[in-house]
């Protein structure tokens, strides 16, 4: 096996703690007791199994900021990343001890578990070798999506290890080693009842689904390996060979007629016991009981002080087809009190709308009035958001998260079998994916053949076939706000419209306020006015908002927050920390940095 890997341990307890080499890599990860007499039994690979999934499970709060830094969702000040003159390696982290122990933690499992092997039968000595491999493919996956190349790490390390002041490996041979690992967790790891939620074969063979689609598809659209700007060389699996293993993965687990659609997609995502859901795969548990573990999705989109004010836009809002299975004709010129009616119901799950209600805390139900101050652009999120007074002004969430969900597994099978056969799918493929897709949302089911046409969509894609740009769109509404949406772009090689935003880079796009309008426009019940002629250097006032400075009409009528972003080609992949880089002379800078 290569074994290239760079002064890992050494870069990060210098650069970054301060913590001697020598004292970090004697350091055990269970408390009071040594690797070298644990893992002799099943408890004891069960109970450290379970830490991993403790300390490394995502949670709501981190998954469902992700897709705020996209093109479809409207912030305060978008992420630094994306701002203008900001980033570069000396602001970049993600490279010290903390970021690689989970690493570590992996690997110490599958160096010792050999000491359980003969007490424990062969079934279970692999699943949980499966589990370990799981989780080192996990962490990995986050390492090449945010650096590119990266060292493949097998073993824990030591100070006596000879590769400590090596370089990088290629992308494509840590791919490779992913994929290994990947495919013996789906092999190997029980999908019985026994492993509901912990890591098991259906978790497995989900995320496998996602990050062979994601890998196979970025290899198709980026002639070029980012880190190095340099062909792709070929020596392992090809574009090709990672769609056809997520085509694998995602059949074996649709075929194991274990898992269905949630009958209301609303619900889904407002549910406080996911783990009774046919849909649910993984899941993050919420209890506002006795556990009181509870999230803040609710208090994001309703504070004007918290985060960044996200909100939806206009370049979402027209995505939705509508419920008899066309695209919008109007592009969104319409008022907003009109924009939902017969439209696909994911619309309203997702986006506060005329006749939403929320409760007060005495008890009383109240149309929900639309507040500007977290709204730059007016569209204010629902999905997740639970919509009780109490949770506006604190993190009191506790619906459940769905991390992996069947739906997400569909739309991975359409894109990579229509990736595989140049931009076409078989209609039978199409009914069962897609199609079940938009018939849970009510959607009429129309197969995108020849006559199908949407210009604005096929456009904004790249000019693809009618089914892949369709797919696309499918992708967008299904699993919008999911923590996809960034690194799909990415995959694409469409990381540009983070930043174009159907604005030129002028902004974010909002509400359809014609002039006729703008004295007084009713929504849910209340009144909003855009008050006359912009004044200079400002903007229209919006109710009183605090960021009134930078609103302004497009030709078109669309309310626009202004906010310049800044992109090229070398942010597909973020820049080595420069302090890597000044304690390992072999470790390279990623292209452009």
């Amino acid at each position: 096996m290569k074994k290239s890997i760079l002064n890992l341990f050494v870069v990060a307890a210098v650069a970054f703690t301060g913590v001697s080499c020598e004292k970090f890599l004697t350091v055990e990860p269970i408390d009071k007791m040594s690797a070298d007499t644990y893992f002799q039994n099943e408890l004891e690979l069960e109970l450290y199994c379970n830490g991993l999934i403790q300390s490394y499970q995502p949670t709501a709060d981190g998954l469902g900021y992700s897709d705020s830094w996209s093109d479809l969702f409207c912030s305060k000040t978008s992420s630094d990343y994306y701002r203008p003159g900001i980033w570069n390696s000396e602001k970049q982290g993600s490279w010290a001890v903390s970021n690689w122990r989970n690493i570590r933690r992996a690997n110490i499992l599958l160096t010792n578990m050999s000491r359980a092997q003969k007490n424990v039968s062969e079934e279970t000595y692999n699943h949980y070798q499966g589990v370990a491999r799981f989780w080192r493919a996990y962490f990995y996956y986050a390492k090449v999506q945010t650096f590119g190349d990266v060292p493949w790490i097998d073993h824990p390390l030591d100070v006596e290890d000879e590769v400590l002041y090596a370089g990088r490996d290629d992308r494509e041979y840590v791919m490779h080693m992913v994929l290994e690992d990947l495919n013996f967790a789906c092999q190997n790891l029980s999908g019985d009842s026994k492993y509901n939620g912990v890591i098991n074969k259906w978790i497995a063979l989900a995320f496998k689904s996602r990050v062979c689609l994601y890998e196979g598809t970025f290899r198709k659209y980026h002639s070029v390996n980012p880190s190095t700007n340099a062909a792709w060389n070929g020596q392992y699996e090809s574009a090709n060979d990672f769609l056809t293993e997520c085509v694998n993965a995602s059949e074996e687990l649709i075929n194991s007629g274990n898992f269905s659609l949630h009958a209301d997609y609303y619900d889904l995502f407002h549910n406080t016991n996911l783990a009774a859901s046919p849909e649910t795969i993984w899941w993050s548990d919420y209890d506002g009981g006795e556990l009181a573990r509870m999230h803040e999705l609710t208090w994001v989109v309703n504070s004007s002080t918290y985060d960044q004010q996200v909100s939806p836009t206009k370049l979402m809002m027209n995505h939705y087809l509508n419920a008899d299975g066309t695209p919008i004709t109007h592009e969104g010129k319409v008022l907003i009190s009109e924009e939902f009616e017969g439209r696909d119901s994911r619309l309203k799950a997702c986006v506060h709308h005329p006749g939403y209600m929320y409760t007060k805390t005495n008890g009383e139900q109240l149309l929900k009035n639309t507040n500007t101050t977290y709204t730059y652009n007016f569209y204010q999120n629902v999905k997740f958001s639970i919509e009780k007074e109490e949770n506006y002004s604190k993190g009191k969430n506790d619906n459940d998260y769905p991390i992996l969900r069947y739906g997400e597994v569909l739309i991975n099978l359409a894109e990579a079998k229509a990736e595989l056969n140049g931009g076409n799918l078989s209609k039978d493929d199409w009914d069962k994916t897609v199609g079940a897709l938009r018939a849970r949302a009510g959607v009429t089911n129309i197969y995108p053949d020849g006559a199908w046409d949407c210009g604005w969509l096929k456009a904004y894609y790249g000019n693809l076939s009618n089914v892949l740009t369709e797919i696309r769109r499918e992708r967008t509404v299904e699993l919008l706000g999911e923590g996809l949406r960034e690194m799909d772009l990415y995959r694409w090689k469409l990381g540009n419209l983070i930043v174009d935003r159907q604005t030129n880079n002028q902004g974010w796009l909002g509400v359809y306020v014609p002039e006729s309008a703008r004295a007084g426009m009713e929504f849910n019940g209340a009144t909003y006015t855009f008050e006359g002629e912009p004044k200079p250097g400002l903007g229209y006032n919006v109710t009183g908002s605090t960021a009134d400075q930078n609103h302004s009409f497009s030709p078109e009528g669309f309310l626009t927050y202004n906010y310049k972003l800044e992109w090229s080609d070398k942010r597909y992949v973020r820049p080595i920390p420069q302090g890597v880089l000044n304690v390992n002379p072999n470790i390279k800078q990623n292209h452009g940095w």
